[in-house]
């Protein structure tokens, strides 16, 4: 066991002397797979800051009707009865929404409550909000009860408003398959980088290679410290990689926040958790280990 740890211990201090006596060729790798590293970093702060925003916003498909604000009374509650009646195989659930709740609820929020506050009365209607069920037809369906509802009586407009959100939600799938394939892309310049880096130093000490092998060194022995010059720039890239990544954060959160706010809302990007991140370094680090150990392979026959 000593002896085991003994080689490791040299194989690692052979590995940090490498990365010290090379350290224009060390700086440059380490930042080429770093800001590789960083943009699925940041890709990935960016979908854990807009899923919470999309949960909030409902993506179920709702249809509001508008009534006319000189509609009788009892017309409202009239063509709820009729929607539950007539398309109740269509519909999921129906809310009426009077519009005296609808002022209030707008006077609670301060953007509109000095706007309300000068009017002489209540300009709204009131409304229905009907929730369809799932189908795999719903933009035809919901096409064909929209035009249908528009011309019920005391029925001013018909709002389908859902549509952005899925948009919405389709946009963050096109993302998040784009990161995959980003990532798959920063896979492969961790490979290609150590690749080059650990072919060019077997090949410097080429010589050196085959003295240690003539006097008895075993193949284990010869690979181990570039298996760990690999393991090593992996490590130190990644985690170059979230001091970037935690910079450039700063930015764009300060830009980000001012398009929210003209929103309503906030939104902040940050960094995923450090479990992840940790999990992150290993796994670059094991990637370019085994980019390591194919290059050493490769170019140690002789």
């Amino acid at each position: 066991m000593r002896r085991w740890l003994r080689q490791h211990r040299y194989a690692l201090a052979v590995a940090l002397r490498r990365l010290w006596l090379h350290p224009f060729s060390s700086v440059a790798n380490l930042l080429v797979i770093a800001l590789t590293l960083a943009l699925p970093l940041l890709g990935a702060s960016f979908l854990a800051a807009a899923q919470p925003v999309v949960k909030q916003v409902s993506i179920s498909p709702e249809i509001t009707l508008f009534m006319a604000t000189d509609a009788p009374r009892g017309a409202t509650e009239s063509v709820a009865k009729t929607l539950a009646d007539n398309y109740q195989d269509h519909i999921e659930a129906t809310r009426v929404v009077p519009r005296e709740q609808a002022l209030a609820t707008l006077k609670r929020n301060p953007n509109w409550a000095d706007a309300l506050a000068v009017l002489p009365g209540n300009p709204l209607p009131d409304a229905i909000i009907v929730t369809l069920k799932n189908t795999d037809d719903l933009a035809a369906k919901t096409a064909t009860l929209t035009a249908a509802w528009k011309a019920l009586p005391d029925v001013h407009s018909v709002q389908h408003d859902a549509n952005w959100v899925q948009r919405l939600a389709a946009i963050l799938d096109f993302v998040r398959i784009g990161l995959g394939m980003l990532a798959a892309g920063v896979a492969l310049v961790v490979l290609a980088t150590v690749f080059n880096t650990v072919r060019m130093q077997a090949l410097t000490q080429r010589e050196e290679i085959a003295v240690a092998r003539l006097v008895g060194a075993t193949e284990s022995f010869v690979r181990r410290p570039f298996l760990y010059l690999g393991a090593l720039t992996g490590a130190l890239a990644g985690v170059c990689a979230i001091g970037i990544a935690w910079l450039a954060l700063h930015p764009l959160n300060q830009a980000i926040a001012n398009l929210a706010n003209s929103y309503g809302t906030q939104i902040r990007l940050q960094l995923p958790d450090g479990l992840w991140l940790l999990t992150a370094i290993v796994g670059v680090a094991v990637l370019a280990a085994l980019s390591a150990r194919w290059s050493v392979t490769r170019n140690t026959r002789f």
